[in-house]
């Protein structure tokens, strides 16, 4: 049985933390949950499409990532854990919930771990940002997956925000498959598309500037050192990996 920790609205809605004893849940609307933290590890991702979403460590040893939505800070605590010297920078538009990212879910208050109040769009327009080697993108409110992360010109911005090298990869959900609108702004921008439709029925994106040609036995190799450093099987996540057509 669940329990309330915390809750509180604001303008955007209900921001509500259970604890079922094990776990904290961060919930934006009933029968929701957009973020689970085993509060004894943390670090370890409790959901296929956050564990699936780092995939692209297979693709890309980042130096420097930006996540644009925070929700508990899962997919931060997981960096900053298993990728030696890496500098994440977290863009959340609700004060809320960074305020129980930190408080029930752990999320390390580090030099190596940046947190900012702010609309996602808005945080791309600002050009004198530094590229980053990765950008993973998780806007959702209560009814779903924001509408701005749909968008032709969001993935333009990504894309321009992005190392020669980069990567984006997106949260989805299955029903946006068929988005032809979506699909041709990644092809405009991506040589390399690939995607992992979770049990969950998360579609996650991976999207490479540069197509990477590495065998699968390599990144299979891959897969098992990055298991082992992030606490959970990512072979089970690349088993599911699929090109994007």
């Amino acid at each position: 049985m669940s329990k309330i920790s915390y809750q509180a609205q604001d303008e955007y809605g209900m921001v509500t933390v259970y604890d079922d004893g094990d776990c904290s849940i961060l919930s934006f609307a009933t029968n929701d949950e957009q973020s689970r933290c085993l509060k004894a590890a943390p670090h370890i991702l409790q959901y296929d499409y956050t564990q699936a979403m780092l995939l692209v460590l297979l693709f890309c040893q980042p130096k420097r990532v930006l996540l644009l939505g925070l929700g508990g800070g899962s997919l931060a605590t997981a960096l900053h854990h298993a990728v030696k010297n890496i500098h994440i920078t977290a863009v959340e538009l609700r004060a809320n919930v960074i305020e129980v990212a930190h408080r029930y879910f752990q999320l390390p208050r580090a030099k190596r771990l940046e947190v900012i109040q702010q609309n996602a769009d808005d945080f791309l327009f600002n050009h004198q940002l530094r590229k980053v080697d990765v950008i993973f993108a998780d806007l959702y409110d209560a009814s779903g997956t924001a509408e701005v992360q749909l968008r032709a010109d969001f993935i333009h911005r990504c894309a321009d925000l992005l190392k020669e090298q980069g990567w984006l990869v997106l949260n989805c959900w299955q029903e946006q498959q068929d988005d032809p609108y979506l699909r041709s702004a990644l092809r405009e921008h991506f040589a390399d598309l690939r995607y992992v439709l979770t049990g969950s029925k998360n579609w996650v994106i991976l999207a490479g500037k540069i197509a990477n040609y590495d065998a699968n036995n390599v990144l299979r190799e891959a897969a098992l050192h990055w298991s082992e450093k992030l606490e959970f099987s990512l072979n089970k996540h690349l088993s599911r990996l699929r090109y994007l057509e």
